[in-house]
């Protein structure tokens, strides 16, 4: 984050949107607002994205911050606007991309457990965050796109080039290709079928070794409290 004379903010979001910040590459809703309560009476503000995406409901509170914000909100996509970081970069009233990045958008997803109920219900409320998602993309797009071709290309799971990203509204500027690596991770490979296969060579050399070991290291203790949870909760 940073602010000058000429009433104009730089904003990054270089990382996983998250409910809670595990280091200071991520971005949650609440430090997203202390950083934009931060740069006081601006006009413009420069918002520089290259995030995997993450947490929906997070990135959701993040967009229509940006969207109510008086100044007026230009977005550059450095490396990649993946899953709900491509719905944050919505709240631009001017989208640039470089031509060698991406936007990558599809339904959303989760984990679950229960009885045929519950996970019927983890089914609508899924199709409901999808909606959100939808919604903010038309918003963008205008006459562009329609409902049906954003479906088609959310099922699809669909990573949009910047030219073709422009084709369908969901971008304003294409620039010349930049030097920026797409900010993805084991874990996010993981999660994708689609995935081009130049994000993932580039990958292997993108993360130092520190940072994947801290990660296992979480993933180790979630998946030893959610073993915890279903052994108590096995027999309700």
């Amino acid at each position: 984050m940073s602010a000058d004379k000429n009433s104009s903010a730089d904003i990054f979001i270089y990382g996983d949107i998250v409910s809670y910040q595990w280091d200071e590459t991520d971005t949650s809703a609440s430090s997203f607002k202390k950083d934009l309560d931060n740069l006081g009476d601006v006009s413009n503000i420069n918002l520089y994205v290259n995030s995997p995406g993450g947490s929906v409901f997070e990135g959701v509170a993040i967009h229509n911050m940006l969207k109510r914000h008086k100044a007026k909100v230009n977005v550059h996509v450095d490396g990649l606007a993946a899953s709900i970081a491509s719905v944050i970069a919505m709240a631009g009233d001017t989208i640039n991309m470089p031509k060698n990045s991406m936007l990558m958008i599809h339904n959303a997803w989760t984990f679950t457990w229960g009885n045929s109920a519950e996970l019927r219900k983890a089914a609508d409320d899924l199709e409901r965050i999808n909606q959100s998602a939808i919604q903010s993309y038309l918003q963008k797009a205008g006459s562009k796109l329609t409902e049906d071709k954003v479906k088609e290309l959310m099922d699809a799971e669909t990573w949009l080039s910047a030219d073709e990203a422009l084709s369908y509204g969901l971008c304003d500027v294409v620039l010349e290709a930049n030097q920026m690596a797409a900010s993805i991770s084991e874990d996010f490979i993981s999660k994708y079928k689609n995935i081009p296969k130049q994000l993932i060579s580039q990958q292997k050399t993108s993360i130092p070794a520190s940072e994947m070991t801290k990660r296992k290291q979480i993933a180790e203790i979630s998946k030893a409290n959610l073993d915890y949870l279903s052994t108590i909760l096995g027999g309700i």
